[in-house]
């Protein structure tokens, strides 16, 4: 079994208390299908070169330097001992600045998740974090330099552990008002209202992550074996959206297959329970007797 690799090693730091821990990813895309650019002529791959935009001319690496736009063409120049200055110093420690409900954050300021485990001799303190926020239903808002970059961390009791998510800063959260501006304002009520409600209870379930798949990882799958194989693969047409006057309509159609699918008492078990709850009653009589 392979040792996972910690990102990064430090401290969480709460009060007067100093936790060593190790960080982990805790999503990774490294093992999506991944793709290689080829010469269509020749087959073989074909690598990317940095080329002057007005001369064409190619540039090497040791002559590339990182430029900041000021005007239309005009550039800051920014070389990497002058980036290097920019980032800020770390001290490898998580200073835990609040403990807030579990539920205060928007999701929407998620941004990545990490493992946090205790390192070494760091346990009793890992655990004492750990337990205390848990029984006290809150997470902890922490801030390091992590890669090279300030960031923000929610750090929350997650099974035997703790999981640290860093958080979008706040300018780079878009409003929601642009997004939902061209909403009309309609009333949804009566007969469609209650329909909807009928189908959403009948859906109900549990989160199951396992039943989720990624279908274009399968279909990439299935593209490339057929490929190979010499064959094509049939197109599926995509679903056409409701009309606004078929949505009722729509809505009655599901509410009915649903309730088809439900299963149904025979008539043969209904008369049997008539049957023997006849036959009880006829023997409570004949005891009374």
């Amino acid at each position: 079994m392979v040792v996972a690799r910690a990102n990064w090693k430090g401290f969480i730091k709460f009060g007067g208390v100093a936790v060593a821990v190790k960080l982990y990813t805790a999503a990774s895309s490294s093992e999506r299908i991944a793709f290689h650019t080829l010469n269509r002529v020749t087959g073989n791959r074909v690598r990317r070169v940095f080329v002057d935009s007005e001369t064409g001319d190619p540039v090497e690496p040791e002559e590339q330097v990182k430029g900041y736009e000021v005007e239309n063409g005009d550039f800051v120049v920014l070389e990497p001992e002058d980036v290097a200055s920019a980032i800020p110093e770390s001290d490898k420690t998580l200073k835990v600045e609040a403990f807030v409900p579990c539920n205060e954050i928007d999701d929407v300021y998620f941004d990545k998740p990490y493992y946090l485990a205790p390192d070494k001799m760091g346990a009793d303190g890992f655990k004492l974090l750990r337990d205390g926020m848990r029984k006290g239903r809150v997470a902890a808002l922490a801030r390091t330099v992590l890669f090279r970059r300030l960031r923000t961390v929610l750090i929350r009791p997650h099974n035997n552990g703790l999981i640290g998510t860093t958080l979008n800063f706040d300018y780079e959260i878009r409003s929601s008002e642009e997004a939902f501006d061209q909403l009309p304002d309609l009333k949804i009520e009566g007969e469609m209202l209650e329909l909807a409600k009928h189908i959403i209870n009948t859906k109900k379930g549990s989160f199951d992550p396992k039943a989720f798949d990624d279908r274009y990882e399968s279909a990439v799958a299935e593209l490339v074996k057929a490929k190979i194989e010499g064959r094509a693969l049939p197109k599926e047409r995509a679903p056409s959206p409701s009309k606004p006057g078929d949505l009722l309509q729509a809505l009655r159609e599901s509410a009915a297959l649903v309730s088809a699918r439900k299963p149904k008492r025979s008539s043969q078990k209904t008369d049997d329970g008539a049957s023997s709850r006849k036959a009880q009653r006829s023997s409570r009589s004949k005891r009374t007797a």
